[in-house]
C-alpha cells in the first residue's frame, strides 16, 4: 500500500458528447495545425476533437445508423466513416460538410484512407473489400477477392501496396496484394481479431484477439511477441515513438499499459463505467485515448518512462 501512495495517479481528460457507446477512435498524424482525434459511436454522429486537449471541434451529421468506424486522411483535411446505414461517407474535416456517400448492400464495419489519401478502403458484413478512388468518386469501386468472413477491421501497409483485414467470425488476419487482389499471407490467431493497427513507422502490426495481444513483423509477417492478457481485450495500440510500451482495453473496463519487451503490466487506468471498445496512442506517444460502452472518451497522459517507477 505504501508503494502505491508514492505513485502519482493519472487523471484523464474526460470527453463527453456521445449519447451511445464509443466503438472506434483514430488519431491523425501531426499536421501544421496540431493533431486531431475522431470518434465513432452507435449514436450515428462521428465527432472531431483537438487531439491534445480533447476539446470538441465538430460533429459530422448525416448517418442514419450506428457508426462503426472512422478515420482521418494524412493531412486531417477529410474524415471517413462506415455505418450500419449501409454507407461509407467522406466528410470535409474543416467544414463538416458531407463530400461523398458510398452505398453498400450491408453494414460497413471498417474504413481506411490510403497513405497517399487518394483511396478509401471499406469492408463489412457483405464480405467484400472495396477500394474507392476519391479522385473519381462516381466511378464504381474496385472489389478485392471475396473475404472468407464478415469484415471487422481493415488497414493499408507497404505504401498502399498491401491491405489487411480481419473477420468478425473467423480467426486470423489476412494480407491482400492490392495489385492482384489475392490473399498473400494469413497471420494465425486463436480467436477473431477485433483490433489491428499498423505502427506509425510501418514496422509492426499489433493485433488483439480474445485475451491475447500479438505483435507481427509487417514486412516478413513473422510473430515477434505474443502476450496473454488479464481479460478479453477488444483493442490494443503500440506506443509510436519509442515502441517500448503498449496499451490494451477490454471487458474489465480498465485501460492497461504494458512493457513491450517483457509484457509486464506497468499501469492500470480506471475510470470507465463500461467495457473499453477502443484504445489508441496519440501520434507523438505523449497521451492515449480510450472509448467505452459508457459513451465517453478518456485521454490519458503517458507519463514518465517505465524505469523511474512512476508510471501511474
Amino acid at each position: 500500500m505504501e508503494s502505491m501512495v508514492k505513485k502519482r495517479v493519472t487523471v484523464p481528460l474526460v470527453c463527453h458528447g456521445h449519447s451511445r457507446p464509443v466503438v472506434d477512435l483514430f488519431y491523425s498524424p501531426v499536421t501544421p495545425d496540431g493533431f486531431f482525434l475522431i470518434s465513432a459511436s452507435k449514436d450515428s454522429s462521428p465527432m472531431l476533437r483537438n487531439g491534445e486537449t480533447g476539446d470538441w471541434i465538430g460533429t459530422f451529421e448525416g448517418h442514419k445508423g450506428a457508426v462503426w468506424s472512422c478515420c482521418l486522411d494524412t493531412n486531417a483535411l477529410r474524415a471517413a466513416s462506415g455505418s450500419a446505414d449501409f454507407t461509407a461517407k467522406i466528410w470535409d474535416a474543416l467544414t463538416g460538410d458531407e463530400l461523398h456517400s458510398f452505398e453498400h448492400k450491408h453494414i460497413v464495419r471498417a474504413c481506411a484512407f490510403s497513405e497517399d489519401t487518394h483511396l478509401l478502403l471499406t469492408g463489412g458484413f457483405e464480405k467484400i473489400l472495396r477500394i474507392f478512388d476519391l479522385n473519381k468518386p462516381e466511378a464504381p469501386p474496385r472489389e478485392v477477392d471475396k473475404s472468407p468472413g464478415s469484415i471487422r477491421t481493415v488497414a493499408w501497409l507497404h505504401v498502399d501496396k498491401t491491405i489487411l483485414s480481419s473477420c468478425t467470425d473467423l480467426e486470423g488476419v489476412r494480407l491482400w496484394d492490392v495489385r492482384s487482389g489475392k490473399i498473400v499471407q494469413t497471420l494465425e490467431t486463436n480467436s477473431p481479431v477485433t483490433s489491428a493497427e499498423v505502427s506509425q513507422d510501418g514496422r509492426y502490426i499489433t493485433t488483439a484477439d480474445g485475451s491475447t495481444v500479438k505483435f507481427w513483423d509487417a514486412n516478413n509477417f513473422g510473430l515477434i511477441k505474443s502476450y496473454s492478457m488479464p481479460c478479453i481485450m477488444e483493442s490494443a495500440s503500440l506506443e509510436p515513438k519509442l515502441g517500448n510500451r503498449f496499451i490494451a482495453g477490454g471487458e474489465d473496463m480498465w485501460v492497461h499499459v504494458f512493457c513491450f519487451n517483457s509484457g509486464e503490466e506497468i499501469a492500470c487506468n480506471k475510470g470507465h463505467h463500461g467495457p473499453v471498445h477502443c484504445v489508441r496512442f496519440s501520434p507523438g506517444g505523449e497521451s492515449y485515448a480510450s472509448g467505452s460502452e459508457d459513451g465517453t472518451i478518456r485521454i490519458w497522459q503517458t507519463g514518465p518512462a517505465a524505469d523511474d517507477g512512476e508510471m501511474f
